[in-house]
């Protein structure tokens, strides 16, 4: 038997380890989670039986069209994913591979669903806030109520704030914001009618399209992951403030100048 040679012995050894270190990933588990498109809820309409937005204090108006906001399904905190599980992910266009750490901040279950519970209330707040702000309305005289289960976070924030200005408001020439369109979005507020981005977006414009929205309100800074992979026939409006989002939907609906990505 011919004697292996020294360096012949060394790649022998370093394969065997590559192959040791590929077996331990493949089974271990990794910091990712596995997201994929969730539900969309018409927030000018009623989730789980009771109205979205309620509204005390000031007459409100009929509305038509839709304004959806979108969400995200992922993996549990607590569920493991391994490496089979991420590569499926990247080849997988309806699914995606995310940090972990970008989707649920908190150790525990409990920690998480609590840090979630408490953004969504603070979106709520948020949003109400700039639109009584927008129209210049005072918290005082007008009351508004937001109710939307089984979803946390604050990235509903724009399009609460958009409801409550169509409900209130409409385009503020007696017609509707939507157009009768049903216009779909994502992105957060805060008091003032900042925009702020929030991630998912690839995944929530498919949810959009699937429940048969043709546009969607997208924060500017995330135009580019929009574009990346969007649905045919889904039209994305880039926005920065609430103010901008009202304007670019009053352009829509009577074929002015409108933003694009």
């Amino acid at each position: 038997m011919p004697a292996v040679s020294p360096r012949a012995r060394i790649l022998m050894i370093c394969s065997a380890i590559v192959l040791a270190l590929l077996a331990v990933a493949a089974f271990a588990p990794l910091p990712f989670t596995i997201a994929q498109p969730g539900t969309t809820v018409n927030v000018l309409g009623s989730d789980q039986g009771k109205p979205v937005i309620t509204i005390s204090g000031a007459d409100t108006r009929k509305t038509t069209g839709q304004l959806r906001m979108t969400t995200i399904v992922a993996t549990g905190p607590d569920a493991t994913v391994r490496l089979g599980d991420v590569i499926g992910g990247w080849l997988d266009t309806d699914r995606a591979v995310m940090p972990h750490d970008s989707v649920y901040v908190g150790g525990t279950t409990e920690e998480i669903e609590r840090h979630n519970t408490e953004e969504m209330e603070k979106s709520q707040s948020t949003a109400t806030s700039a639109a009584l702000g927008y129209l210049h309305r005072s918290a005082k005289d007008v009351k508004v109520t937001l109710r939307l289960a089984d979803v946390g976070g604050p990235s509903a924030g724009l399009l609460f704030s958009l409801g409550i200005i169509n409900k209130l408001d409409g385009d503020g020439s007696g017609g509707d914001l939507t157009g009768g369109r049903t216009i779909a979005g994502t992105g957060t507020i805060d008091a003032k009618g900042k925009v702020g981005a929030v991630g998912g977006v690839p995944l929530k414009t498919q949810a959009a399209k699937r429940d048969g929205a043709t546009v969607f309100l997208v924060p500017k800074d995330e135009c580019a992951d929009a574009k990346a992979e969007l649905p045919k026939g889904l039209r994305l409006i880039p926005v920065t403030t609430l103010k901008g989002a009202v304007s670019a939907l009053r352009g829509l609906r009577s074929g002015g100048a409108v933003p694009h990505c």
